[in-house]
């Protein structure tokens, strides 16, 4: 698309919306400070490099084996690298524990340091990206069935001693990086038939976390979030770390909460649940999937619960206590391409609930105008917000419409193509 085509379409949807009484620029302005956590495990179907050929477990399963994924630590930057220049903003990058530059050498869980991570925080230091942090729990072989929650006592303490130290490693990268690195704690534990002893596996999860945060650590440098889940692969009886364990740890703890899209009912929206959590916990971490009627980590399209979750971001008039992260990997088509379509899908869900008159749609409420609110809802759908994401993506010197397609070809072609 050209440039004056660009601009032309622009100015002319800034005129339709400023009638709406809405400020594009305001909106592009708000759209360019919401930084997305990007997820690394998508770029490498969640090995990481503690033994990158080992066997996925605790719920996790990656479907697909299209070539070219990211085998080492410097495959796995590059393809970052090349997702964030097709993408506008300024985002960030999700890194799990098992992903720390170890040297070749195998270093177990107990025993990982922020040393590990430096490699990581001087990269994402020259490239601009700031970093977030997830302990791993899984795919190990003392992870089994339960880890915090084990009536093993040694199992606890290994996994507690592991949460330890991802906590020191995500202070770290918060200091060095002068903003508070958001720490995701998802644990798997759980049956997959029926369990007698659930409340006493949930007092020894809850037990596990006390211990581990009698630690304080400033939250300028650390924000500490529990990750809640309805059932797993292997553990669809019981999962111990429910919806109603975590939001209640939360509330009781003052500490933030994440809202996993994919860890609930099938025809359950997180999207709900934003407005009532944000006036119990501090903040809030989310975690954009796509479910395929489960938690199966489908790449993130601009589909209705995508616009449903970005209206009630944008909404609660609170954007900065919603910590926007994505959380899917799919192995079966160009991984590049799922990046990109899944955070591009994303900041336009985000942009069109932007671009909504919000304070006129209230007012409306408290008239009691309802059908003057569904009018004005249903106008926006037609309205052009496509042509402001396309000058937005022009005005940062990024490929504008689907221009991204052939630089990821080009990119499979002469880099991702070629490795083993």
């Amino acid at each position: 698309m050209k440039e004056e085509q660009i601009k032309r379409e622009y100015a002319a949807a800034k005129e339709q919306y400023a009638a709406l009484g809405v400020d594009v620029d305001k909106a592009i302005e708000k759209l360019n400070n919401v930084s997305i956590s990007i997820h690394c495990w998508q770029a490498d179907d969640v090995s990481g490099f503690e033994n990158p050929d080992g066997e996925l477990s605790g719920g996790i399963q990656t479907t697909g084996n299209y070539p070219g994924k990211a085998s080492t630590i410097n495959e796995l930057k590059k393809d970052i690298e090349k997702v964030v220049s097709l993408v506008p903003g300024n985002h960030r990058l999700s890194l799990h524990a098992i992903y720390g530059d170890f040297g070749g050498e195998f270093v177990d869980r107990d025993q990982i340091e922020p040393k590990h991570f430096h490699t990581w925080m001087d990269w994402a230091k020259e490239i601009g990206v700031k970093l977030d942090f997830n302990s791993t729990f899984f795919s190990h072989p003392k992870s089994g069935e339960y880890t915090l929650s084990s009536f093993d006592p040694e199992i606890r303490a290994f996994w507690k001693e592991h949460l330890r130290r991802c906590r020191s490693i995500a202070e770290e990268m918060g200091r060095r990086q002068g903003d508070a690195c958001i720490h995701n704690i998802w644990v798997h534990d759980g049956e997959k038939d029926k369990t007698v002893s659930r409340i006493q596996h949930r007092q020894l999860l809850k037990e596990s976390l006390d211990e581990v945060f009698e630690e304080k650590i400033s939250t300028d440098y650390l924000k500490d979030c529990v990750e809640c889940k309805l059932f797993g692969i292997g553990s669809e009886s019981y999962v111990v770390g429910s919806h109603e364990f975590y939001m209640g740890y939360a509330v009781k703890n003052n500490m933030l909460l994440t809202l996993d899209a994919g860890h609930f009912h099938p025809t359950e929206g997180i999207a709900d649940k934003i407005s009532s959590m944000l006036l119990f916990v501090p903040e809030i971490a989310l975690h954009v999937s796509r479910p395929e009627r489960w938690d199966s980590d489908h790449v993130v399209i601009l589909n209705d619960p995508l616009m449903e979750l970005s209206q009630e971001i944008v909404r609660s008039g609170v954007m900065e206590k919603v910590h926007i992260g994505l959380d899917y990997f799919d192995a079966s088509i160009n991984r590049i391409g799922a990046y990109v379509v899944g955070i591009r899908s994303t900041q336009k869900a985000l942009l069109q609930a932007l671009l909504e008159p919000t304070e006129k749609l209230r007012e409306l409420e408290k008239e009691d105008k309802r059908f003057q609110r569904m009018a004005y809802l249903e106008e926006l759908k037609a309205m052009p917000w496509n042509a402001v994401y396309n000058y937005y993506c022009l005005q940062q010197n990024i490929p504008v419409g689907n221009d991204y397609v052939s630089e990821i070809e080009t990119y499979e072609t002469e880099i991702t193509s070629k490795r083993k």
